[in-house]
């Protein structure tokens, strides 16, 4: 590493922020986000022998680079989303390609009319009847939809008829949708069983997908209870992203508060996949004056989302799902304090005292996870791996 850049990176704060690597023209390669920035570029230039190969050639091309600081960690994951996208360096390479999401649809098949489910970059132009996700990974997509039809015993090798049921019926993965009659309307019955699973309004399917795996192991048959496994685990990666998706579409709205350092907290408001509020606020160490702060926090909240509008939220795009995920992990996990506000809490004629209370336990949680996080101690951030 030459002089300049390792000086550059010894000088580095151990405060979030956004680094981007820099070529030796000058080039954007690769943006990355960082709790503690110091430690987090210090590790592509140590223990090189640890990297994965394609940690090794970007650090190869390492000549310079350039920080953003943000006040949390939070706002440094919603940098770096927006820089990928707006600078798509070469090293990011899953942001970067415009088809690395993919979604479900269901649409009439031209050869016998009867609705299938298919995996399609733009649903859009598909003409579909109904679309799930997008996903971040088609190899899982079509793992777990390969699985569901295979449970479910709807893997037809004729899908156009008219010669009779097909070669899977005789091998017992088809129930015969291919010869019509009763035995497609039975299929149209589990296509509707499969987008209630989707939906997450049933859990029929992943219990037979669980059985199925089970049995195999009970007869001994590893093989197939290790590809049960993996095609229920890819099952569970669609549920997971759906949840996400729902949250997001849904407009459900979140409170939430982040310790900073010197005595500040950052106080986010946050509507499906929108961040209507980010604001700064003294956070007071004795309890009664944090516990204040509750009426000026329940104004702050009010105020942003008078002035955000009463647009509706539209479906998740493949443009957008990275804030979705990033807002929607942020929440799910323990990096921050946050509570669910309904929304008739916001409205002008809404008893304030609802949304102060709710703005006193958000601050009592905070308080608690502090506590938790001094006595736990700071922990090292992992390897860093180029997208």
């Amino acid at each position: 590493m030459q002089e300049q850049l390792k000086d550059k990176v010894k000088a580095l704060p151990l405060t979030p922020g956004v680094y981007l690597m820099k070529d030796s023209l000058g080039n954007i390669i690769y943006v990355g986000k960082a709790k503690q920035l110091r430690r987090r570029v210090q590790s592509y230039f140590v223990k090189s022998s640890g990297h994965s190969p394609k940690t090794r050639v970007l650090v190869s091309h390492i000549r310079d680079l350039e920080v953003r600081h943000t006040d949390t960690e939070f706002e440094a994951f919603l940098l770096e989303c927006r820089l990928i996208k707006e600078l798509r360096p070469v090293y990011n390479r899953k942001m970067k390609n415009p088809e690395a999401y993919t979604y479900i649809t269901i649409r009439r098949a031209k050869e016998n009319g009867l609705r299938c489910l298919a995996v399609s970059y733009r649903p859009e132009e598909d003409g579909g009847l109904r679309r799930f996700g997008p996903y971040s990974s088609r190899g899982t997509v079509e793992r777990a939809l390969d699985g569901i039809k295979e449970c479910l015993r709807i893997v037809c090798s004729n899908p156009a008829g008219g010669r009779g049921p097909c070669l899977n019926h005789a091998l017992g993965r088809c129930i015969g949708m291919c010869a019509g009659g009763n035995a497609a309307q039975v299929y149209e019955g589990i296509v509707d069983r499969i987008i209630l699973f989707l939906e997450g309004r049933s859990t029929e399917i992943s219990e037979l997908m669980e059985k199925r795996m089970v049995e195999a192991a009970e007869r001994f048959d590893f093989e197939a209870a290790a590809r049960y496994r993996d095609e229920g685990r890819a099952v569970q990666y669609l549920l997971q992203r759906e949840k996400m998706i729902s949250f997001a579409e849904t407009g459900h709205i979140s409170l939430v508060l982040e310790d900073m350092d010197g005595g500040m907290a950052k106080l986010f408001l946050i509507k499906g996949n929108r961040l209507l509020l980010n604001h700064r606020l003294p956070l007071p160490v004795e309890g009664a004056l944090r516990t204040a702060l509750a009426p000026e926090i329940g104004r702050l909240v009010r105020a942003a989302y008078a002035a955000s509008g009463t647009e509706q939220q539209g479906p998740i795009t493949r443009f957008d799902v990275d804030e979705a995920q990033i807002m929607y992990s942020y929440l799910q996990g323990a990096a921050a304090s946050s509570r669910q506000l309904e929304e008739g809490w916001l409205a002008r004629d809404a008893d304030p005292c609802l949304l102060e209370e709710t703005a006193a336990l958000l601050l009592a949680d905070q308080a608690r996870l502090a506590a938790l996080e001094a006595a736990a101690g700071d922990e090292e951030e992992g390897e860093p791996v180029p997208e």
